[in-house]
Parts: C-alpha cells; sequence; structure tokens
C-alpha cells in the first residue's frame, strides 16, 4: 500500500465532517431568521402614532343652553296669496318666481272683455237715472209754485214728489251698479299689495281663472320670522323676551339667534305643541322663506365639556373618546348628557377632565396604549437658513 492510499479515508472523513458543520450552521441561521420574523411582526403592530397639532381637541369648559327644543320653519310675516275676484281668462302673466316687485307693480291681467260691457251698460243706466231724476226734481218744484198759488192740487204735489223720490232711489242704485261694474273692472289687473318678490307663480296665460283661484304669492324678504313648536309640557319655561339660538337648514356653518316675541294661548289640540313666534336678530334673517329650524329657547346656561359627534365612537350603548396623555394613546369610556341642537355637541358629564386632550376623527384602527407622536412644523428662521446655505 502506498502512501496515497493511506491518506485518502482521512481526507474522506475530514469532508463529511465539513458538510456536517455547514449544514448545522444553515440551520441555525434559519432558526434564527425564523424567530425573528415575528418580532418585527409584533414592533410594527404597536409602532407609534404620528399626529399633528390640529387632530388634537383640548377639552375646555362651554356654555350649554337648556331649555325647550324649538323646531318649524322660516316664513314671512308679510305675505298675500292673491287670487282671483271675478270669473276670467288668464291673458298675461308678467312677473316671474323670484322677482322683485313694488307696491302697485302689475303682475297679471284677465280679459275683461264682458266686463267692461258691463261697465258701459251701467254708465249708461246712471246717466238714464240721474237725468229722470233731474226731470222729476223740476216737475215736483213747479207744482209746488202753483199750489202755493192756488193753481195745483195738494195730491198733485203729492204724487210728484212721490215720482222724485222713486227717481232719486233709482238713481242711487245705478251709482251702485256703475262702482261695482268699475271694481269688478279693476280686478281684471292683479297688483301687488307692497313691496316684495314673487314668491310662487300659480297662472299661465290661457288658464281660466275661477273666483277663489290662486294666481300668485307675494312675500317680503325683509319680514322674515321663525314659526316654531314647542312641547305643551314646557310652556311653564316659555316667556316673551327669551332668547332663542337656532340652526336653519341651508345655512351649515350659521348659527342664528332671535328673541321671543308671542306665545300662543292654545295648543295644537293634535300635536300639543305650542306655537312660538321668534324675531331675527337685525340683519341677521335668511332670504329664504319655508327653511327648516331648529334650536333650543335658552331657560338658563351652564358651563360644561363638550364634544361634537366626530370625536365619539359608538358601540351599542357604549360611548367612547381616544385621550391622549403622556404620550400614550387610550380609550377612554364617557357618559354623554343632552345635544345642542345649536352646535350638535353632546354634554359630556364623566370620562374627561378639563386640559386634557383627545382625538378630533378617531379612525377603526387605533391600539389602546399605542405611542403618539405629535408632528412639529419647522420653525419659518430654521428653513430660510436652509434656504440661504442651498443658495451659497
Amino acid at each position: 500500500m502506498t502512501r496515497s492510499s493511506r491518506l485518502a479515508p482521512s481526507v474522506s472523513l475530514s469532508l463529511l465532517l465539513s458538510a456536517a458543520l455547514a449544514l448545522t450552521a444553515c440551520g441555525k441561521r434559519e432558526g434564527a431568521a425564523g424567530a425573528a420574523a415575528p418580532g418585527k411582526a409584533a414592533s410594527a403592530a404597536v409602532s407609534s402614532l404620528l399626529v399633528a397639532p390640529e387632530d388634537l381637541r383640548t377639552m375646555s369648559l362651554a356654555s350649554f343652553a337648556f331649555g325647550p327644543v324649538i323646531t318649524g320653519s322660516i316664513q314671512p310675516e308679510k305675505r298675500a296669496d292673491l287670487r282671483a275676484e271675478v270669473s276670467a281668462v288668464v291673458l298675461q302673466v308678467l312677473k316671474e318666481n323670484g322677482e322683485s316687485v313694488r307696491r302697485g307693480d302689475l303682475l297679471v291681467r284677465l280679459d275683461d272683455t264682458s266686463i267692461r260691457d258691463s261697465l258701459a251698460s251701467a254708465e249708461e243706466a246712471a246717466r238714464v237715472s240721474a237725468q229722470y231724476f233731474e226731470q222729476a226734481e223740476r216737475q215736483m218744484q213747479r207744482l209746488k209754485t202753483l199750489q202755493a198759488q192756488g193753481m195745483s192740487s195738494l195730491q198733485a204735489l203729492e204724487d210728484s214728489e212721490l215720482r222724485r223720490n222713486n227717481a232719486q232711489n233709482d238713481l242711487v242704485a245705478a251709482k251702485a251698479r256703475l262702482v261695482q261694474a268699475r271694481q269688478q273692472l279693476q280686478r281684471t289687473e292683479v297688483r301687488a299689495p307692497f313691496d316684495g318678490v314673487v314668491s310662487e307663480r300659480k297662472v299661465s296665460a290661457g288658464d281660466t281663472a275661477q273666483v277663489g283661484k290662486e294666481l300668485v304669492k307675494v312675500m317680503d324678504p325683509r319680514s322674515m320670522r321663525f314659526e316654531g313648536l314647542v312641547s305643551a309640557d314646557r310652556m311653564q319655561e316659555l316667556k316673551p323676551g327669551q332668547t332663542v339660538n337656532f340652526r336653519v337648514n341651508g345655512f351649515a356653518n350659521g348659527e342664528f339667534t332671535g328673541k321671543v316675541r308671542r306665545v300662543d294661548a292654545a295648543a295644537n289640540a293634535t300635536t300639543r305643541q305650542l306655537e312660538v313666534l321668534v324675531d331675527f336678530a337685525p340683519g341677521k334673517a335668511p332670504q329664504v322663506a319655508g327653511l327648516y329650524a331648529e334650536g333650543r329657547v335658552e331657560s338658563g346656561s351652564v358651563s360644561t365639556l363638550m364634544l361634537p359627534e366626530a370625536s365619539l365612537q359608538r358601540s351599542g350603548d357604549l360611548v367612547h373618546a381616544w385621550r391622549v396623555k403622556g404620550g400614550v394613546l387610550k380609550k377612554v369610556a364617557i357618559e354623554l348628557g343632552d345635544r345642542d341642537a345649536r352646535r350638535g355637541e353632546f354634554v359630556v358629564r364623566s370620562g374627561l377632565a378639563v386640559g386634557e386632550q383627545v382625538l378630533r376623527s378617531p379612525g377603526s384602527n387605533l391600539v389602546d396604549g399605542q405611542k403618539v407622536e405629535i408632528a412639529v412644523a419647522a420653525a419659518p428662521a430654521a428653513s430660510g437658513v436652509a434656504q440661504a446655505s442651498a443658495g451659497k
């Protein structure tokens, strides 16, 4: 046996040992990598939440007005439903919805052909009656002179006086028919009763207008008021002069203030509600009628914590808010009170304190106990230095 043949088993054994060691090392690295993967996932699950300062709301005391809730609509005090007073065909409508009108402006013209004929007949009848009366008056005066001279009988004088009285009655009746005919002619022209705008046009040219048919509606937008309803159970809290804060549908960012002018003395038999008239603050009334409004009559007020709906999370009957304290996010159960109909915020009875910070609009992927980092905007001076350095 040569020297090379004696070394061959030793070399083969060394190669096998090296391969085994390599496989063992690979197994350890794979195990270490497998063990590190869950750790990275856990680290990602509890990563810090970055929020901007404007995403936080600091709890502070706000004025909450309590009192009866009032609901209703905005309506003009000066409004007129102009209706047909004669039966005729509509010839012309001169104003459209929303157009401004002045007192006396012509709005609708009706056919006046037959009414003009009636007017002409009444004028002629009045003229004839006036002539007959004058003739009867002169005849009576002549007979009175003759009777004084003994040339006429007393009976003839009395008959002449009776004819004069009848002629006078006929003249009065003819004049009344003439006035009526003139009024009928005037009623074929529908005019604005006051300065305002056309709120609703009901007819068009060619329509037949019967007596009482609605033609057009006119309102004065400067006379808007809040016509609200309040439950009769709260009537003892109402009195003229109270402040009313309310919101009007269509004015999302507008809060209106008014004063109670009058409270009805009788409740509605069906709804058991009282009508309350509220005057707007001068120059603050909307110019559109019929808008829904909701608010509260201030019978008193208190200072309390309040939160809007956007800052709340609901789960069944439970309500939570997300508080940020000491750089940690905490899910806090809170108890709510009444809702301010004017601002849409809820009274916070418990769970939060003055000065604490909560998220304005919390999302659904927040974790209780999560770290919170507040982003700090770069100072303007530092930004200017950086720009100057970049320029150099």
